[in-house]
């Protein structure tokens, strides 16, 4: 049986229990590239309609028309969408501020409930680790490890940090900065270089919380940044001084 015909038959049987199938818009604008994602999900599967790459620069001029022609070649009205996919960080500031904004802004019109989704967590499971690290430039890395109660924390560290925490086994990597730094400090750790994530990769993580109504109160809906803008660091050292 075919993907669509699967889903035609969940749909059909929703009354029995089965769950219904959802339209769901996937949105990553963090890193140097972005992308927003269109796809069916039900009961864990994941078919990916379509998807669209965005320049990491010009997220802000080009992010809405991405999704509206991303909708359009669907024929997918924003109305008929069950679930958006938000992956808030942590990345460039502008990148993640920009994407929330287009995403609370198509949900709090639509009423569409939303998920939100770290980028290390992504990157992690699109290779199969528990730990992951991001380019975070400074000679810092954004770092999802897992803590001492075996669950993943993510923090924003530099080689000095590094040098005084336990290794990883092994740890996904998309980058050649991060990769780099991760190296110069872990020396015995296996490094898992994979492709950067993407709104598709997030959307088939995000399936099962969509699946379990683990959707985010928009009020609440931040970025996950793990570091401070460079408005309130500058801010603070101007202060500083003057003081």
């Amino acid at each position: 049986m075919s993907f669509w015909k699967e889903m035609a038959a969940i749909t059909d049987n929703s009354g029995d229990g089965a769950a219904a199938a959802r339209l769901v818009l996937a949105v990553d604008t963090c890193g140097p590239m972005g992308s927003v994602a269109l796809g069916r999900v039900a009961d864990g599967l994941v078919e990916i309609v379509g998807e669209t790459e965005l320049e990491g620069r010009s997220y802000s001029a080009t992010l809405v028309a991405a999704v509206g022609e991303l909708l359009a070649r669907a024929e997918v009205r924003v109305g008929e969408l069950g679930a958006i996919v938000a992956v808030n960080g942590p990345g460039s500031f502008t990148g993640v501020r920009v994407g929330l904004s287009a995403v609370k802004g198509l949900a709090e019109s639509a009423g569409i409930p939303v998920i939100a989704i770290s980028r290390l967590e992504v990157l992690a499971r699109k290779a199969g680790v528990e730990a992951a690290a991001l380019d975070a430039h400074r000679h810092e890395v954004f770092l999802r490890v897992a803590g001492r109660d075996g669950r993943a924390i993510e923090l924003l560290a530099g080689a000095a940090e590094l040098r005084m925490m336990a290794a990883p086994g092994q740890i996904a990597v998309s980058d050649e900065a991060a990769g780099d730094l991760i190296r110069s400090a872990w020396t015995e750790v296996k490094l898992l270089r994979v492709a950067a994530p993407a709104a598709a990769d997030a959307m088939r993580l995000a399936a099962t919380g969509i699946a379990e109504g683990r959707f985010v109160d928009l009020a609440r809906l931040d970025g996950h940044y793990l570091r401070r803008s460079d408005a309130e660091i500058f801010g603070t050292a101007v202060k500083a001084q003057k003081a």
